[in-house]
């Protein structure tokens, strides 16, 4: 039975996980640190986990399986979550995979080194797009229909 996971701290999709999850029927767990308003459908569940580096992630990584979805920006948490045999999409709709997340670790990694090496060096990330949210959906709803038929 599939079960999506959300990764809740900074997730800007978490509403429209939900819908498409209970379009769907599908159990959705929204997991964080607090901070967050329940949801009160039954097939939504939030999940408070301790304060503390990476405890969110950990808490998913422990449970996602296959068949399971994972929503999640976190690019280690998703290389854990694959290899337990989840599906896994960040917030704007790019799809983890197996053959993806070795090069995407890498460049995390790289870009940590260029960060550490210049502390002035400051990345700017692109804001979070109309494009993006459509794209995301387009790409949830894709993942549950391949998960469902697995």
């Amino acid at each position: 039975m599939t079960t999506i996971f959300i990764d809740a701290d900074a997730c800007p999709v978490k509403d429209e996980t939900t819908r498409v999850a209970l379009r769907h029927k599908i159990k959705t767990l929204i997991v964080s640190n607090g901070g967050l308003r329940p949801n009160v459908h039954p097939l939504v569940e939030t999940v408070i986990v301790p304060d503390g580096p990476d405890v969110a992630d950990m808490w998913i990584a422990d449970r996602a399986q296959t068949g399971d979805i994972v929503i999640t920006g976190d690019i280690p948490l998703a290389a854990k979550c694959l290899k337990n045999g989840a599906r896994c999409l960040r917030h704007n709709g790019d799809v983890f995979t197996d053959a993806n997340i070795g090069n995407q670790l890498a460049t995390r990694d790289l870009m940590a080194d260029v960060r550490a090496a210049n502390p002035f060096h400051v990345a700017k990330g692109k804001p979070f797009s109309k494009a993006d949210r459509s794209q995301f959906l387009n790409a949830l709803e894709r993942e549950v229909r391949r998960a469902l038929l697995d």
